[in-house]
């Protein structure tokens, strides 16, 4: 049987408009009237990806607390809605998926700060306050410990080569230049970031 370009085309257009209506969720009455739509009554929440640092815009469907959907943001200057591999698998860091094809939080996901004492093999849960007051004495003992203020030929460097700093893909370019001054002001020469190619 020979087909011609033109059948072609009619045939391939309408399998996509059939294919493309059915996903949007137009559907035939009988199952249309015993399946909602999946993001109904969820509300949309934008953010940013997580993975690299190029700022790509998320936008997020949550619903009676819970995350349901994750898309790229269409109104999003750097991404324009698109959104590579990493980005496109975003929900999977929040849920997982039962035997049924059912999303669930995922039972690995940290929720709680943990701390492992030096030479321990167990972790141990601990609270917030105690973690950043544990954290910033013990930057400020390092600082104190190893501050150098000059150099073998007498010049000021007041550098401190004991710590280093590892940026983050989840805040803003204002809040990477906070960062950016806090380290300097404890004279941290090492700094890096997560996205770095």
């Amino acid at each position: 049987m020979s087909i011609t370009r033109r059948q072609f085309l009619k045939v391939g257009g309408s399998a996509a408009a059939v294919t493309t209506l059915y996903s949007v969720g137009i559907k035939p009455s009988a199952e249309a009237s015993t399946r909602s739509f999946r993001l109904h009554y969820s509300r949309e929440i934008t953010t940013i990806c997580p993975f690299c640092g190029v700022g790509c815009g998320i936008i997020c469907h949550v619903r009676d607390g819970q995350l349901i959907n994750t898309e790229g943001d269409p109104d999003h200057p750097v991404n324009e809605g698109t959104l590579c591999s990493k980005g496109s698998s975003l929900f999977n860091m929040a849920s997982v998926y039962d035997e049924q094809g059912n999303a669930v939080p995922n039972p690995h996901r940290v929720t709680q700060v943990l701390y492992r004492a030096p030479k321990a093999k167990d972790w141990e849960v601990v609270d917030w306050d105690w973690a950043l007051e544990t954290i910033a004495s013990r930057v400020r003992q390092t600082r104190d410990e190893h501050f150098v203020q000059t150099n073998a030929d007498g010049v000021t460097v007041n550098r401190n080569p004991a710590i280093s700093w590892l940026g983050s893909a989840m805040v803003n370019n204002e809040e990477n230049y906070l960062f950016h001054k806090i380290t300097r002001s404890l004279g941290i020469l090492n700094i890096d970031h997560c996205a770095r190619l």
